[in-house]
């Protein structure tokens, strides 16, 4: 359940004043405990479980004692298995007027709203402890949902001759039952599976559903081609497109409660020559609760940033490829520095969290909303601290630096291979070199690599020609030992599970911003950096190396 909604319960029944209870959820977010023992701790209620009941009379909900109780087995094959993970819904009882359910989250309406759908049946909700909810889930339905049998159960159901369809058809197909619960469960088992994206493709003879995890796409076993359309309408039904446009490329946004975690997903749809191809980027909340602490920095770029991201002014910029988890460090950066104290404004294509207590505009270039004018009313608005998403042109580069310059600190991204790469970027845009050299405090160039499973870690010798492209050779290297993953369970198979961060941070000190001013070229100012001590991305990959966190093709691969 979201946190600030239960407290707002107890703030509008006045046993908690909004200040306090802002207070109550700064404490969670910094100490990870769950919203009833923060409650406790601040004796608001005696026990934790005591806010089940002021819940249950807040939302008019009988409140339920689930301590013996065991859904029927007809009752489970009314609520299958990955539905009942994916809505965190448990069913309680079944008649003539509908389903009773607890839910994990009972004050999302959306849950609720999409369980009918997916039944085609009316919904009551019953309220219970969360954890109490998830035990009864587990226990019904075995440790794990067997997707595999569940997916292939739909696809008897769904596959049906092919044939032409009319609007009003293929919006009534796409709302079917079938349906609904077959894209649910493609959202689950990729969501499951720790998806960054889902993307459903059409091609002449087929169609494919493939997710990407840990930045490697994985095949889902493909639906027939003759439901690409009623599975895609269903798609931009969930996310408020244009089931009838399909010439037109479209954007669109899910919010999925998949059990007690609330997912984002961006929806992008794309005409093509066999019909619409759609991706849905999974926003994954938890990143937003990141600090800088938990990112895996180096503890020397962690000092620098956490100082950086401190001074008054100043532009500090984090660097790299689509995918590299800039956002991620930023968002990080602003999580430390977002005080009562400060005023921070972000302009962001699109907004992908939203952070409270932070101002935040999304880009709309249709309406010449762009950074650059953004960027310009914010000096209007007597902010702090400033994030713009990305500097793309002259004119977002001058702004920014013209921010920094008088008494402000603005974090942005850049798209280079490195970060003495970002300098020259800067100056190619037509900035002028001094002012660069004079506004710019440090840039921090990132990229993500997959981390070695724990489960098949294995020691191994690598062969002389791969050390070679790292410019190493055996007598170098002494006893070092390297790791790789042997491929199991846990992993799918690929030895890799999970990604780590490598950094390469570039201090602009006196003797860097005079070869800024110089126009030095890119090659010379990475050395200078070299010289006063920054570590490269391949350095840090060879530490993770090292220190058995990755495999060596995966730092060649990325560095």
């Amino acid at each position: 359940m979201d946190n600030r909604n239960v407290i707002d319960i107890f703030v509008s029944r006045g046993m908690i004043d909004t200040a306090l209870g802002n207070d109550m959820i700064h404490e969670i977010d910094a100490s990870g405990k769950d919203v009833g023992e923060i409650l406790t701790d601040f004796q608001v209620v005696n026990t934790k479980e005591d806010i089940w009941p002021i819940i249950a009379q807040e939302l008019g909900c009988e409140l339920a004692d689930l301590t013996d109780f065991m859904p029927p087995e007809e009752l489970l094959a009314v609520v299958p298995a990955a539905m009942a993970r994916l809505h965190g819904a448990l069913p309680l009882h079944f008649d003539a007027e509908g389903i009773t359910v607890a839910l994990l989250d009972p004050m999302n309406p959306q849950t609720v709203e999409d369980l009918r759908f997916a039944l085609g049946k009316e919904i009551k909700v019953v309220i219970a402890p969360v954890h109490v909810i998830e035990q009864k889930i587990n226990e019904a339905y075995g440790g794990g949902a067997d997707e595999g049998a569940a997916m292939a159960e739909l696809l008897g159901e769904l596959d049906k001759d092919g044939k032409e369809m009319s609007e009003k058809e293929l919006a009534e197909e796409a709302n079917s039952a079938p349906i609904v619960r077959y894209v649910d469960l493609v959202i689950y088992q990729a969501i499951k599976e720790r998806a960054s994206d889902i993307h459903f493709e059409p091609f002449e003879k087929d169609f494919k559903i493939r997710y990407r995890v840990d930045g490697a796409l994985y095949e889902m076993a493909p639906p027939p081609s003759h439901l690409a359309l009623p599975i895609l309408s269903r798609v931009k039904v969930m996310s408020n497109m244009n089931i009838a446009e399909r010439r037109l490329p479209q954007d669109g946004r899910i919010v999925k409660q998949i059990g007690e975690q609330q997912v984002d997903l961006r929806v992008s749809s794309l005409p093509t020559a066999y019909g619409e191809s759609v991706v849905l980027r999974v926003l994954d909340r938890s990143n937003v609760n990141l600090s800088l602490g938990v990112l895996g920095l180096p503890q020397h770029v962690e000092a620098y940033v956490s100082a950086t991201i401190k001074k008054p002014n100043g532009i500090f910029v984090v660097t790299g490829p689509t995918g590299a988890g800039k956002t991620t460090t930023l968002y990080a950066a602003l999580k430390e520095i977002n005080t009562i104290e400060s005023k921070i404004l972000t302009a962001e294509d699109p907004v992908e969290y939203d952070i409270d207590g932070i101002i935040q505009v999304p880009v709309n270039e249709g309406i010449e909303l762009t950074f650059a004018r953004i960027l310009r009313a914010f000096l209007r608005q007597d902010p702090d601290k400033i994030l713009v998403g990305e500097i793309r042109d002259l004119e977002t580069a001058q702004i920014a630096i013209q921010a920094s310059l008088t008494g402000h600190l603005v974090l942005s991204t850049l798209h280079t291979n490195d970060a003495a790469g970002s300098v020259t970027r800067l100056v190619d845009m037509g900035t002028e070199p001094f002012l660069v050299a004079a506004s710019l405090e440090g840039i921090l160039a990132q990229r993500l690599v997959r981390t070695i499973c724990k489960d098949c870690k294995a020691p191994y010798e690598p062969n002389e020609a791969i050390l070679n492209q790292l410019g190493l050779s055996l007598h170098e290297l002494g006893n070092k030992q390297f790791y790789t993953g042997l491929g199991c369970d846990s992993c799918s198979g690929s030895g890799l599970r999970g990604r780590r961060g490598l950094f390469e941070l570039l201090d602009v000190t006196d003797p860097l911003a005079e070869l800024i001013t110089d126009r030095a070229p890119t090659v010379q100012l990475k050395q200078k950096a070299i010289e006063l001590g920054m570590t490269t991305l391949r350095e840090d990959g060879l530490r993770n190396i090292y220190e058995g966190t990755t495999t060596i093709e995966e730092v060649l691969k990325y560095t």
